[in-house]
């Protein structure tokens, strides 16, 4: 676990974090100022609200990832293992580079498969589904390669003539390929077990040294 060190500061809008800690991607310490809503405020938003799209825990993801994957000519379980590998089953994640919901969609590619809303978890499965039934094609259903363009771009492919000597993206197209590898062997079709059964790490507003106001998820 990352060593933490906070101080709070008091404002009009209530109170305020300043946070300390190593970036658990980069090691680099990062400082952000996370404020905190009026109790009233909190209150109201810790409400329990009905999940987006008729989703209910996990049956509700397996059933809308098992559907779209069907309309797209897909393998559910590649499907399932993308999400886990970009955002571990969490609708809100958002990475340091922008990519958001489920499938971890930058907004351009996004635009690109007509998501409109990319939090809304069928909205982002099925952008993220169209986009690898396109890079599947693309690269004549060379899956290492759709898998590395998914993660890497589609230019970093172009550039390198093949998956790209990146670690990440050489881990990732690992990982991806491993899961259904091992799921298939198992005759795992609904991989239940990985699917977390509510909602989790919502998305916080942060506030950086410069005033600055972002919106981040810790799903990685």
């Amino acid at each position: 676990m990352c060593g933490v060190s906070s101080a709070v500061l008091q404002g009009a809008g209530g109170a305020a974090v300043s946070v300390v800690r190593a970036d658990p991607r980069t090691g680099r310490l990062v400082r952000a100022v996370i404020r905190e809503r009026p109790a009233a405020q909190r209150a109201v938003a810790s409400a329990p609200s009905p999940p987006p799209s008729g989703l209910a825990g996990g049956s509700g993801i397996i059933e809308t990832v098992d559907r779209i994957a069907q309309q797209n000519q897909l393998s559910p379980l590649l499907v399932h293992s993308v999400i886990r590998a970009e955002s571990n089953y969490n609708p809100n994640a958002i990475s340091p580079k922008g990519a958001q919901g489920l499938m971890q969609l930058i907004p351009s590619t996004a635009r690109r498969f007509g998501v409109s809303n990319v939090f809304d978890p069928a909205d982002n499965i099925q952008g993220g589904a169209r986009y690898l039934k396109y890079l599947l094609a693309l690269y004549k259903g060379d899956e290492a390669l759709a898998l590395a363009a998914y993660n890497a771009g589609e230019g970093a492919v172009s550039r390198y003539g093949g998956v790209p000597p990146f670690p990440e993206t050489q881990d990732y197209v690992a990982k991806v390929r491993q899961r259904v590898a091992s799921a298939v062997q198992s005759n795992d079709a609904k991989p239940t077990d990985a699917i977390p059964a509510e909602v989790h790490n919502p998305i916080r507003e942060v506030m950086d040294a410069n005033g600055k106001i972002y919106y981040i998820s810790n799903s990685r």
